[in-house]
């Protein structure tokens, strides 16, 4: 395992050709305080992403984000417009899009990657849930992708997101 720190999106683009095509896994999980820098989330960035995976690689991507899921969904379809099989794993309320919290996608050209999904989530500590098929085209529910020209920051969480409770 060889770590660069950096700038994600220059880094990617300062690697070495023979990097190419040569990555197993790929995980994005970036963020700047508690948000994810705009730069990082578009169809062009992911583009490069690709670039380096070997043809059965996989990238898992954490993002953020509350009620509603506007921001999730647009990601979705910005990883599903550059990879054919896309999956998305959350804890049961944030995927339903009731409480603000963390999303992983998973993303790669094959199909058997997905498979496991279901699995995982019934075996976790927390209610989870997966989508992906079918189920996935109708949470993206017609969002947009992200490009270069419409980025945005991932929404701001609210204050009391990261705050311990309090132990009496």
């Amino acid at each position: 395992i060889r770590l660069r720190y950096g700038d994600a999106r220059e880094v990617i683009n300062k690697l070495p050709a023979g990097l190419r095509a040569s990555a197993d896994v790929i995980t994005v999980d970036i963020f700047a305080g508690a948000r994810t820098p705009a730069h990082v989330t578009t169809v062009e960035f992911f583009t490069e992403v690709a670039t380096l995976l070997a043809p059965t690689g996989v990238v898992i991507i954490n993002i953020a984000d509350g009620p509603g899921l506007a921001y999730a969904r647009g990601q979705v379809a910005t990883v599903a417009h550059v990879f054919a099989h896309v999956g998305v794993m959350a804890e049961a309320q944030v995927l339903k899009g009731r409480r603000f919290g963390n999303l992983v996608l998973v993303a790669s050209n094959l199909p058997h990657v997905l498979d496991e999904l279901p699995r995982l989530m019934a075996r976790g500590p927390h209610p989870a849930s997966s989508v992906s098929g079918s189920d996935l085209t109708r949470f993206m529910g017609g969002a947009l992708i992200t490009t270069d020209a419409t980025a945005v920051p991932s929404p701001t969480p609210q204050k009391t997101i990261f705050q311990m409770a309090k132990k009496n």
